[in-house]
């Protein structure tokens, strides 16, 4: 009895598996969905940045709640002298509404001129 009992739990536990990972694959591409970004503020250049002449693009992943509202900012890349004015702007921008959070990627080009 013991012998037959094993593989009954290791079929529940494949099967569970299974199941879990198809409703994380639909929750991703639900979440990954691009929404209209309704309002944005352009960060202005920080005043080392333009001393220094640095200019670049910095590259976040903002995580936008379904009021459209910015919950989180993550930095992805860029200049670390840019990013902060970067992430302190995105978290000011407004998306359109949505029955759940998601995962937007923004990028904001910096130039010593501006």
């Amino acid at each position: 009895m013991k012998i037959l009992a094993r593989p009954i739990v290791v079929g529940v536990i494949v099967v569970a598996a299974a199941l879990l990972s198809g409703s994380k694959d639909a929750w991703a591409q639900e979440a990954a969905a691009k929404r209209t970004l309704l309002e944005h503020v352009a960060p202005p250049c920080p005043t080392l940045a333009r001393s220094m002449g640095v200019s670049g693009t910095v590259k976040m992943e903002a995580l936008v709640a379904p009021d459209g509202s910015v919950k989180t900012v993550d930095v992805l890349g860029g200049h670390p002298v840019l990013a902060q004015a970067a992430a302190n702007a995105v978290r000011r921008w407004r998306w359109e509404k949505s029955t759940r959070e998601t995962r937007e990627v923004v990028q904001i080009k910096f130039s010593p001129t501006e």
